[in-house]
């Protein structure tokens, strides 16, 4: 269940990030160390999950 809410987290960061780049480049590229930490909790998150598959089911 977290998993997902992850990716759809990231997915909604990238959307920011694109529009907000729209605006001012600056801004856009200011979420991108944001967008690299959700990635970073989604690479875990995804770890234990198949580290674990019988307790996360």
């Amino acid at each position: 269940m977290s998993l997902a809410d992850i990716v759809i987290l990231a997915i909604l960061i990238v959307a920011t990030l694109i529009s907000f780049r729209r605006v001012n480049p600056l801004a856009g590229m200011l979420l991108i160390p944001y967008l690299l930490w959700v990635s970073f909790a989604l690479t875990l998150n995804y770890s234990l999950w198949q580290l674990n598959p019988l307790v996360l089911h």
